[in-house]
């Protein structure tokens, strides 16, 4: 018998099953959009609807998101009134970015689950996460933010900020930052008795505020975690059921907009880690999604999705999208591959996967 999905509401333990959806950024703003407040406020109901859907079936739901674009606009914001205004360090606007796309959210799940005649408590957990002091990554600025400047201004800015700048040949010069690993969710034990309260939790928004832990103290840092790890970390460390990215395509695909591209449905770690080591995964495009994927399974998550966010509960509740599970939960040779599909892209040009 091939194998199959089987999803339940409720654990063999009788407990309501949990799950961390990891919000893209196309969930939030589409390309060819502005990512004015009514767009935002338009595609964050639309990712309200799949979340509300799996709250319906029974689970109880973490929600975490991106914020590259805006965090990008709070700091040409913050640049441009620069003489008006106090200047925000980049860690300051991880933080106001994480309330603003929080209450975006938040709002959108507080209709979409009246409309659903649901009475759930919806809160945003600003979040700070751990990072360590001596990651590499601190040294090495590699994560692009902001906007693009001309040669000069950004010569101007490096020697006034001590910014690290590199060049984008087609589009001028930017700001990179460091992009250190999470190793600790500061407000984790407030998030798990939320959770286990039977509340809908926003939380991790854009990776988290990255902060060293200084003895008893903590302290910002001016960087970037990429949100698919931050919310790795975080859905390993409350032992959910279902960790689920979402992203541009509907499956995660080999040989990706090749002649050869094929479709993965339901697959073992081990088969991912090969494909991994073939290079499948580029690192500016799925890469940090499965390697966040393989970080949950590896801490012994139960479960991976990956799909698009049309396509998200679906996914959860009846098998559809890419699943990934430890090597002990798939029998020998009996895995099932369903047809190739094609790839549903919500827009052009994202790089999302």
């Amino acid at each position: 018998m091939a194998y199959t999905m089987a999803h339940h509401d409720r654990t063999a333990e009788g407990r309501a099953r949990t799950a961390l959806i990891a919000v893209g950024g196309n969930s939030l703003i589409r390309a060819g959009e502005r990512g004015d407040i009514a767009e935002q406020l338009a595609n964050t109901r639309r990712t309200a609807v799949a979340i509300v859907g799996l709250i319906r079936a029974g689970f109880r739901v973490v929600v975490t998101h991106g914020n590259g674009p805006q965090v990008g606009a709070q700091l040409l914001r913050s640049e441009r009134a620069s003489d008006q205004i106090y200047a925000m360090r980049l860690d300051v606007c991880d933080a106001s970015t994480q309330g603003e796309i929080g209450y975006l959210l938040q709002q959108s799940l507080h209709n979409e689950l009246a409309a659903a005649g649901l009475h759930l408590s919806v809160v945003t957990v600003l979040t700070q996460v751990v990072v360590s002091g001596s990651d590499p990554a601190l040294a090495n600025p590699c994560k692009p933010v902001g906007p693009f400047y001309s040669r000069e201004e950004a010569e101007r800015r490096r020697k006034q900020h001590g910014w690290k700048i590199v060049e984008d040949a087609a589009r001028g010069y930017r700001r990179v930052v460091p992009s250190p690993d999470p190793i600790e969710i500061v407000e984790e034990s407030a998030i798990r008795d939320l959770v286990n309260s039977g509340v809908l939790v926003i939380a991790a928004g854009g990776g988290g505020i990255p902060v060293l832990r200084e003895g008893n103290e903590l302290h910002g840092v001016e960087a970037v975690i990429d949100k698919d790890r931050a919310s790795a970390v975080l859905a390993a460390h409350l032992g959910v059921d279902v960790f689920a990215i979402s992203t541009d395509t509907d499956f995660v695909y080999l040989d990706y907009k090749q002649p050869t591209q094929r479709a993965l449905h339901t697959l073992r770690v081990s088969e991912l880690e090969e494909y991994q080591r073939q290079g499948q995964f580029p690192a500016g495009n799925m890469g940090p999604k499965i390697e966040s994927a393989l970080r949950f399974l590896r801490a012994g998550g139960r479960e991976v999705v990956i799909t698009c966010y049309e396509h998200l509960c679906a996914a959860i509740l009846s098998g559809g999208g890419t699943h990934i599970l430890p090597d002990a939960s798939l029998p020998p040779k009996e895995i099932e591959h369903p047809v190739h599909h094609e790839p549903v892209l919500t827009g052009a040009g994202r790089g999302g996967h």
